[in-house]
Formats: C-alpha cells, structure tokens, sequence
C-alpha cells in the first residue's frame, strides 16, 4: 500500500469518525473503511510478497518468527464473513473484491514452498493457534475465496495445516486450535484426525469445571478472568460444535444447542461491559488484542438479532463506540502497521508472546460486516446500549443469571 492509498484511509476514518452517531449507513462506511485501513497493509504486503520484508518487529518475543502468520491468520479470522459477501457494483463491492484478490494470492503465497512470504507452519508451538485461525478464517469464507483457490494452493493449505498435527496442544484454549484445524479439514477434504478433532471440543464441554456457569468457560482446569472466551473459546466451540452436528457426528446436535445459549448470554455480558462513551475495562493479558476482546458480542450479532436480547440498534451503537475510541491516528505506525499497545503505543501492556502480527486479533470485531447492508443490523436505528441507557438516567435492561 502507498502512501497515497495510507492517507486516503486515514482521511476516510477521520472524515467518517465525525458523522452522527444515529447514521446507521454511515456506521457501516465507518466500520468498512476502518477495517480495510487495519488490514490492508498486511494483506496487500502479502499479495505482492513483501510481508516478512517490511512488516515492523518487536525484539524479544518468543513468537517473533511466526509473527506474520499471526498477522494474516488473525485478518482471516476478522475479514472471512465479508469477503463471503457476493459481489456488487457498489463502492464497498470494489473494495471487497479487491481485497478478495489479494487474499487469494497471500494464501498461495503463505504456502508456497519458494514464496518469500513462505509460512512456517511445521515450527513447534505459535504455529498452531494461528494456523487454527487461518483455518476459521477460511471456513468463514468458504464459497468465495476458499472454492475459488486452484487447487495446487488447496493442496498446500491442507499440507500446511497438517504439518501442525505433531504438535501437542496444552490443556487450555489451546485443545481447541486443534480441533478448529481437523474441523476445517473434515469440511473441506472429508477427512481428519477424529481424535484431535474431538479431544478439545470434549473437554471443554464435558469435563467438570472447565464449564463454570453464566455463559463462562475456564481456560481449562483453571478460570481466568480475561479475554480468552471472546478471543478462542466461545468462538470455537461454535465452530465445531455446528460442524459435528453437520457431519452427523456424536453429541454435535446437543453441544450446539449449548453452544448457542451460553454464547448468548457470554454476548449479552461483554454489551453491559461497554461504557456509554465507548470505553470498557482492561482486565487480564492480551488487553492489546483491542476490540478484538468483543469477538463474542460479534459472533451473536452476526448469528441474527435472537441470538443476542439486546437490539440490533444498541449493539451496532455500542461497538461503533468502541470503534471509535480505539482507532485514532495515534494507533497507527507509519505505513499504516498497527501500534502495540492498548490506545496508542504501550509497550508496557504487551506480554512477552505479544508481537507486530499478534494485535490483528483486533479485527474480530469486524464480523458484523458479514451481514448484508440491508440487515437489521445495519437498518436499525442506532439506540441505547445498556451502560448508555442506566447512566443517563433512562430505562435499561435489567441483567439475568444464566
């Protein structure tokens, strides 16, 4: 991306950073032009095979070296339901078919064994939870860039995430990487490895305690309170779960319909964490994942209105504000690459696994734009979300135990 192509982004998001907060077809331009300016340096870096050339580093990390294929997995996961979006003739449409194209070609070139931008996929460790979000990623696009890919490309993706089965995933949310991988597998080849498939999707909705209740799992053995249900496990389980129940698997029907209820009231929590001016609480690691910590909320609005007790209004509303908040000019390094950090640059706030390509966890959020424009979710007049509502003194919705 040049320079030009960085301000034009840049005036974009400050241009519609000042448009009324009641303007729901200016939310979605506001929410489009944001997610195109996060993502496109490392896609377009991608696309022309540059990304290990010039995506920034932070020194001693232990996840330097797959670094870039954080960056990508993590875009996948957040761009996957908008890019599945057939194409029209409208500006947005040319926007999303161009970042379609350069995403076919960064999966060829992520995979290719003599492409520069070669992802190392067989490296123990990091690999695996960003394989596992490129692997989601896809599902989420799966008519449009997926079925699109030749099949030489298909045939290095599968090599590549199969390379990541010598890998023994820890007794945490890392099980479910696991089984995200062989899910993606089971749906496009017909094949996988049952065993890795269901040991995480197992544990985390059959063993005692690694449930705790109102809508939260444990990481594990242990709860923790932090991001990882929005981040990995509410978002996965769904994943699976909905694939065990389309192949006929055992349990899949009943843990889908657990799935969805305690993703429902998981969204409805992380709505009543968003402050009437946009901002929400810092708790446990990875706070620089930014909005990326409301995957959860995403998901449920992007499964439809029933899925969340809110109105389409009020959650469109609430994360627009936090949008808003998190995506100044402050965020960004020069060439458009995002800032570590929480609200700007904060070093300190970033763990020691914390690199450049971890913080795309951020376009999470963005899931909503899977929906089409004329969706509720994007019609509906924007109203009080719940924070909003109970500090200005208005009616708002009183909370209910799981």
């Amino acid at each position: 991306m040049n320079s030009n192509g960085i301000a034009l982004c840049a005036a974009l998001v400050l241009a519609h950073g000042t448009a009324s907060a009641s303007d729901a077809s200016a939310d979605r331009e506001f929410w489009v032009d944001t997610m195109v300016r996060i993502v496109n340096p490392v896609v377009t870096n991608l696309a022309a095979g540059t990304l290990h050339k010039n995506m920034p580093r932070r020194p001693k990390t232990w996840t330097d070296q797959v670094a870039e294929l954080e960056a990508f997995g993590r875009v996948m996961t957040g761009i996957g339901p908008w890019l599945e979006l057939p194409d029209d003739a409208t500006r947005e449409g040319s926007l999303r078919a161009k970042m379609r194209e350069d995403v076919i070609k960064a999966i060829d070139n992520i995979t290719r064994p003599d492409s520069p931008d070669r992802m190392p996929f067989e490296k123990p460790g990091q690999t695996l939870v960003d394989a596992a979000f490129l692997a989601q990623g896809l599902m989420r696009c799966r008519t449009m860039v997926w079925d699109r890919l030749a099949d030489g490309v298909k045939s290095n993706v599968v090599a590549s995430l199969k390379s990541t089965r010598k890998m023994k995933p820890y007794e945490s949310n890392w099980l479910l990487f696991a089984s995200e991988i062989e899910a993606f597998l089971l749906e496009t080849t017909g094949e996988c490895d049952e065993k890795r498939l269901r040991y995480g999707i197992d544990a985390f909705m059959t063993r005692k305690g690694w449930y705790v209740g109102d809508g939260l799992y444990a990481d594990g053995k242990d709860f923790a309170v932090d991001g990882y249900n929005s981040f990995v496990i509410q978002p996965m389980i769904w994943d699976v779960s909905n694939i065990l129940a389309r192949h006929g698997m055992k349990d899949g029907e009943e843990y889908v319909k657990k799935a969805k209820a305690r993703l429902r009231r998981f969204a409805d929590i992380q709505e009543r964490m968003i402050g009437p001016d946009g901002t929400y609480p810092l708790f446990g690691r990875s706070i620089t994942y930014r909005f990326g910590t409301f995957q959860g909320l995403a998901i449920a609005a992007f499964l439809g209105p029933e899925n969340h007790p809110a109105k389409p209004g009020a959650v469109r509303g609430a994360l627009t504000a936090v949008l808003r908040r998190q995506t100044g000019p402050e965020n960004f390094l020069p060439g458009g690459w995002l800032r570590v950090g929480f609200n700007g640059e904060q070093q300190m706030l970033a763990e020691g696994y914390i690199d450049y390509g971890s913080v795309y966890m951020c376009t999470a959020v963005f899931l909503p734009l899977g929906l089409p424009a004329d969706s509720a979710f994007w019609t509906e007049p924007e109203s009080d979300w719940t924070q909003r509502a109970a500090w200005s003194g208005r009616p708002a919705r009183i909370d209910h135990r799981f």
